[in-house]
């Protein structure tokens, strides 16, 4: 199912019921997993692999090296994991010495037409980027992340699982889980409601979670002692308790505010 304009390498490791379209290139140390359609002009290089039931549209460009300076021709990888949609012209890099020396996507994702995904980077499970989202070097996007068309997420950023990113919205620092950020440089501005209720996240911890996020952004204290309160009066809800530990993780950088904060 190898189309005969294709390019693909003798010592590619090809999975069972794989298709390959014209004019596509897969490199020495490409490893394909079963059922996985590669449609027309991609171009697959580096050490990649990619899941089952992944695929990737017209020229998408996986596991070349990196847009970093300090990239010295290292042996990264670039795992991408399976049931992914990998749409036109999305580019995803190999990892770098700087790094982890991988950049890690999960399965069950849908990158629309554009997506960049730089070196380093970690990306979860059902995670939805728009046209034209592009994350910098060593991002971490936790699972059920939404992130809207044209976002632009700074480099060491992390945001928390379930969260959402508005679309053009320039994001510099880590944004909460559950949190809904926008802006030209995003600011939180709520909970994400909607993206909790489609989670099937119960009724009571949704309160919960509304309860915490006024009392941490609350202008009467400085937020570190806001966590504190949350700590002693919600910590026992599933959803606070994690949002807190996220809170508590080293990181590069601050958190996302409200405008007002």
């Amino acid at each position: 199912m190898i189309h005969d304009s294709a390019i693909v390498s003798p010592s590619a490791q090809i999975g069972k019921n794989v298709k390959i379209g014209p004019y596509s290139i897969i490199g020495d140390n490409v490893v394909i997993g079963d059922d996985v359609e590669i449609m027309s002009h991609v171009c697959i290089d580096g050490i990649t692999t990619i899941g089952t039931g992944t695929k990737i549209f017209p020229f998408a460009s996986l596991g070349h090296p990196p847009q970093d300076l300090k990239y010295r021709g290292e042996k990264a990888s670039l795992q991408i994991g399976c049931y992914n949609t990998i749409r036109e012209y999305v580019t995803m890099h190999i990892g770098t010495q700087g790094g982890s020396m991988k950049t890690v996507v999960g399965d069950h994702n849908l990158f629309m037409v554009g997506v960049h995904i730089a070196h380093d980077c970690v990306v979860g499970n059902h995670i939805v980027m728009g046209n034209n989202a592009t994350l910098a070097g060593h991002v971490t996007i936790e699972d059920n992340v939404i992130i809207g068309g044209l976002a632009a997420i700074h480099q060491f950023v992390r945001v928390g699982k379930n969260a959402v990113i508005g679309g053009m919205s320039g994001v510099e620092r880590d944004v909460i889980p559950f949190g809904a950020v926008k802006g030209e440089r995003a600011h939180l501005y709520d909970i994400n409601l909607i993206g909790l209720k489609r989670a099937n996240i119960e009724r009571q911890e949704i309160v919960a979670l509304q309860k915490a996020y006024e009392m941490l952004f609350s202008e009467e204290a400085p937020i570190s002692d806001n966590i504190k309160q949350v700590e002693q009066k919600l910590s026992q809800w599933t959803c606070v308790k994690y949002l807190l530990e996220f809170m508590h993780q080293d990181s590069k950088r601050s958190f996302c505010l409200p405008k007002s904060k």
